[in-house]
């Protein structure tokens, strides 16, 4: 909702200046109250009178968000216009102008605000004579996940799964290309998944992996998919300078010989076949490749027939799912049955919105009135063609959506199609558009998780990848919901993200503060002689600017006011992206023509929240001695930069302390003296590395680490040649009773050491013991340590020969990954018996590592705990 979002914003930009120790501009005391009264005044009105989805509701709504973003250009204009030295003082002509335009403008709102109070004594009188709508949980209030937000396949035809499955572990033993086909949301994918984790399926195939394909497909992001599911040691920085033809080949060369199953998830067109096929070798031993799509066409195209059709629910089906979605094993009220079952009717069989209505169910109020209301609110005779027969029903949800949802629900279309979204992206793009609303004893980051678990458990949005801690690190929207999303956002003048290029593009853009470019919309040659030409000239009203080209370029100085930029490349330098003083975000992957020297400029991003700019390589390490003139800085991501102390104090000049700060990658040669520590109090997440023998590196305070009371993920690699140094820096490291995370590399302590300092951390989940982290040849862990650890990786440890573990050693654990330890004679087998453990992976371990790895995985299988998964390779073939 493009208002309530306006009016939360503008609150958030008056609390930035009142904040800053040094603001650009200073407001009225008066204005700054009156303005705040009729912000809130009007926030609450649409909390409790929140859009219909009516004409009404959106020219309504349409004039509160043109009037407070009126309020919103003005306030940042004059900060743009005072930065780049439109005035000398604070109370000069500048601040005149200001203060006169600020109160035209609250007068406009005020005339807004005597309307809303007409209707609300208006609504009020209609509500006494209606039902309540809906009863929803705010935020915050205690609630547990729901049944809908579980992968349920009550409905899934049984005999279908059993002739697929006997498909892909049958005859022939040619290679074999077996289609799922189904339309939008009827549950392919899910379907496909299911097989997928079969345990037949994985005994039956030597290696197997998942790509989603999607109508706007790349190859090489096919490939590199592919490459990543069929080795989990591969990681992206690895292959990133690959060409499509060297990864392509080297698919080629993984699958040679080996018996596998690929599944290629939601495509729409043979090209991609045609592309593919040929890196896809037909080994005569009875390999497969699944497909999903919606297009029965495209089967024909692929094997000459219709594949394995999935077809809408009965009516009894329907409603064995949707009281699945609803009440879990405890099934539906009596009173609620004949209700229950018109609504799940109303779903016509699609699986999708099942899920959606039992989402929408959960949250509400679970009473015949309420749940009449819903059904009447259905309509059946929704279009039954393509994708729109959805649309009444996802727009029903999204308008039951509370007001402070909304917002964060739409902004979700900013995404590509079938784009595995990182959690860590969406939560710094909410905070970055300023539509959250603060939450007493919150930081922002934590509001945004809470309301990304709220729509997931509403079916809006799914967990894709979970963290070794099971925190959600991705999350995916269908495309359906994204559909509604770009609908929704663009009626609403919230969001412009074209998804066909049209020539009346560029004129649209115009009027728009949110524009969504992608290379799906705009071919190279498009974007380069139509969008170019047209310089960049964005409106002057942009607020966020996000784009994906091989060459992106800035935009022009009219769009001084944005905010918010993301670009996967772009061309120029630092110097002329710091010209958009107003900044909050700024995020940039690696091209060769960006300049990475900052410029001393970069101070005057005044709101500077999010520093991103992700280079891809080692390039030489800079300094960064303006980020202690930046107080709102949250998250700061670079390749390699020092971070120098901070200025000495002086007279009459504002002292910064980064009370906000809570990331910092990578930092090189971290000092950690004592007063650089006072001034980053709330860091959560901090990645060291220490590579280049200086000589300040002796007056490194690594004990100073344990101050950092917040600090819940530290990251320590050492790649140090000179041993004394080396040694006194890891003598001195000190860990925080508050780490959750901690991932050591090459700091050569004795097991022993390790354990007496990391042991006793009493939160820590996760631990990643890596490269020559720990010396010598036996490791003997003590009762009463490691408490609450549930991940631990240990990683080229060549010297550990002897390990003595048993089940009170790590009470907790649930996934132990091994990896390069060459010497190790067995895994202690009384690990097996942690209650907890899930999951043991050993990888180019010894022989007889693995040896006891199978004999852990047969003991647990003869004392019927099936949970436990083991997964062992020892060379390229795998065993």
């Amino acid at each position: 909702m493009a208002a309530y979002a306006a009016l939360v914003n503008v609150m958030h930009i008056i609390e930035q200046i009142q904040l800053h120790p040094s603001p650009p501009i200073s407001l009225d005391e008066k204005q700054v109250q009156s303005l705040t009264e009729t912000l809130t005044f009007l926030q609450d009105f649409l909390q409790v009178y929140p859009h219909d989805g009516s004409q009404e509701a959106y020219d309504f709504e349409g004039r509160i968000r043109d009037a407070t973003r009126a309020a919103e250009d003005l306030i940042e204009s004059h900060i743009v216009d005072r930065i780049h030295g439109g005035s000398t003082s604070s109370h000069g002509e500048n601040s005149n102008d200001l203060y006169q335009d600020l109160w035209n403008v609250i007068k406009d709102m005020d005339f807004i605000k005597k309307e809303v109070v007409e209707i609300k004594a208006k609504k009020e009188i209609q509500d006494d004579k209606l039902p309540t709508q809906y009863s929803i949980l705010p935020v915050g209030s205690s609630t547990t996940s729901s049944p809908a937000s579980e992968n349920i396949m009550v409905g899934l035809d049984d005999i279908l799964i059993m002739d697929i499955v006997e498909r892909l572990t049958g005859h022939p033993s040619k290679r074999l290309i077996i289609p799922i086909v189904g339309m939008g949301g009827i549950g392919k994918t899910t379907l496909a998944r299911n097989i997928y984790a079969k345990p037949i399926i994985k005994e039956s195939f030597d290696i197997y992996a998942w790509a989603t394909i999607s109508q706007d497909y790349n190859v090489r992001e096919i490939l590199l998919e592919i490459l990543l599911s069929l080795n989990k040691d591969e990681s992206r920085e690895s292959l990133r300078g690959m060409s499509e033809e060297e990864l392509g080949e080297k698919v080629y060369k993984t699958l040679f010989c080996r018996k596998y199953l690929i599944v290629m998830d939601d495509m729409w067109s043979i090209d991609v076949w045609d592309k593919l096929k040929r890196f896809f070798p037909d080994n005569n031993n009875g390999s497969r490749i699944m497909i999903t799509t919606r297009l029965s066409s495209l089967s024909f195209d692929l094997i000459g027939s219709d594949g394995f059709s999935m077809k809408l629910l009965d009516d009894d089906k329907s409603w064995n799912l949707l009281c699945k979605n609803v009440f879990g094993e405890e099934g539906c009220p009596r009173e609620l049955v004949e209700i229950g079952k018109k609504i799940a009717e109303t779903c016509k069989g699609l699986p999708l919105s099942i899920a959606v209505i039992g989402g929408l169910l959960v949250k509400s109020e679970k009473t015949p009135q309420n749940w009449k209301y819903i059904a009447e609110n259905l309509n059946p005779t929704v279009n039954l063609e393509d994708d729109a027969r959805c649309l009444k029903i996802l727009s029903m949800s999204y308008f039951n959506l509370p007001v402070h949802l909304r917002p964060c629900f739409l902004y979700m279309g900013v995404y590509p199609e079938d784009m595995d979204i990182p959690v860590s992206l969406v939560v710094r793009l909410w905070v970055a558009e300023g539509f959250l609303k603060p939450i007493s004893g919150k930081c922002l980051e934590e509001v945004a998780e809470d309301y990304l678990k709220h729509l997931i458990d509403r079916n809006l949005i799914s967990v894709h990848r979970r963290g070794s801690s099971r925190k959600i690190k991705s999350c995916k929207i269908h495309d359906l919901f994204r559909d509604l999303c770009l609908r929704e956002a663009q009626k609403e003048k919230f969001i412009y993200a074209p998804r066909v290029h049209s020539p009346s593009m560029l004129q649209s853009i115009n009027t728009e503060r949110c524009i969504v470019l992608t290379s799906s919309t705009w071919s190279h040659d498009e974007y380069t002689r139509q969008l170019l030409p047209f310089g960049l000239q964005l409106p002057s009203v942009v607020r966020s600017l996000i784009y994906n080209f091989k060459e992106g370029y800035l935009p022009s100085r009219t769009s001084r006011l944005l905010r918010v930029l993301e670009a996967d490349c772009l061309v120029c330098f630092m110097k002329d992206i710091f010209q958009f003083v107003n900044l909050r975000s700024l995020a940039l992957s690696y091209t060769s023509n960006l300049n990475t020297k900052f410029p001393s400029s970069m101070c005057l991003l005044w709101n500077l929240q999010t520093l991103v700019i992700n280079k891809g390589s080692r390039n030489l390490a800079f300094a960064l001695p303006e980020i202690w003139m930046m107080p709102h800085l949250r998250h700061v991501e670079l390749r390699r930069f020092y971070f120098p102390n901070p200025p000495s104090v002086e007279k009459d000049k504002p002292v910064f302390v980064l009370r906000n700060l809570q990331t910092l990658l990578e930092v090189l040669n971290f000092k950690c003296g004592e007063d650089v520590v006072k001034r980053i109090p709330n860091i959560k997440k901090l990645k060291l590395f220490y590579e280049r023998l200086d000589e300040g590196l002796r007056e490194c305070k690594l004990n100073n680490l344990g101050r950092l009371h917040k600090l819940e993920s530290l990251s320590c690699f050492f790649d140090l040649s000179d041993v004394p140094t080396l040694s006194y820096l890891v003598q001195n490291l000190t860990f925080p009773h508050s780490l959750r995370k901690l991932a050591l590399s090459r700091t050569r302590l004795g097991w022993e050491e390790m354990s007496s300092n990391v042991g006793s951390l009493p939160l820590l989940q996760v631990l990643k013991v890596k490269k020559e982290s720990c010396k010598g040849p036996e490791w003997k862990p003590v009762e009463g340590q490691f408490c609450s650890l549930r991940y631990l990786l240990i990683d080229n440890c060549d010297d550990l020969e002897y390990w003595t573990a048993d089940n009170i050693n790590f009470p907790s654990l649930e996934q132990l990954v091994l990896r390069d330890l060459n010497n190790l004679r067995e895994i202690p087998l009384g690990i097996g018996d942690i209650p907890t453990l899930r999951s043991i992976g050993v990888y180019f371990c010894s022989y007889s590592a693995i040896i006891s790895a199978k004999e852990i995985a047969y003991q647990q299988d003869e004392f019927g705990n099936m949970d436990l998964q083991v997964h062992a390779f020892q060379d390229e073939f795998g065993m």
